[in-house]
């Protein structure tokens, strides 16, 4: 059965603060990079520039982990939380029962692996 965790987000960014918002993304985008396990941190935005979507891709439940203790979410998701506000968050697989705890406190929707191509 597959270990990946994918996050989807939703993020609605606040009128006039978009330029701050990249700038954190970029902050985000660096230190993920350094995370074990962090396969994918990609970053989309509406043509309008007021809605952002992130999907996240990690190896497994550690590596989940290991991205809520580092710095993008410890220090950075907060200063993200001022300047936009989550309109969904869904985690496809099992991100780890600390991890759920944490994740489901920021309004995420978790959905279990039922069947993929390696079953």
């Amino acid at each position: 059965m597959s270990k990946t965790v994918r996050f989807a987000v939703n993020l609605t960014i606040h009128e006039g603060k978009f330029d701050e918002f990249t700038g954190i993304a970029q902050a985000m985008i660096a230190s993920t990079r350094k995370e074990p396990g962090a396969l994918g941190y990609d970053w989309y935005f509406s043509s309008d520039r007021k809605r952002c979507r992130l999907l996240e891709t990690y190896t497994d439940a550690a590596a989940v982990q290991a991205h809520i203790a580092g710095h993008a979410v410890g220090d950075l998701v907060p200063k993200m939380l001022e300047v936009s506000t989550i309109a969904g968050f869904e985690v496809f697989g099992d991100p780890g029962p600390e991890a759920a705890k944490i994740l489901t406190r920021l309004g995420a929707e978790i959905y279990p692996l039922w069947r993929g191509l390696e079953q």
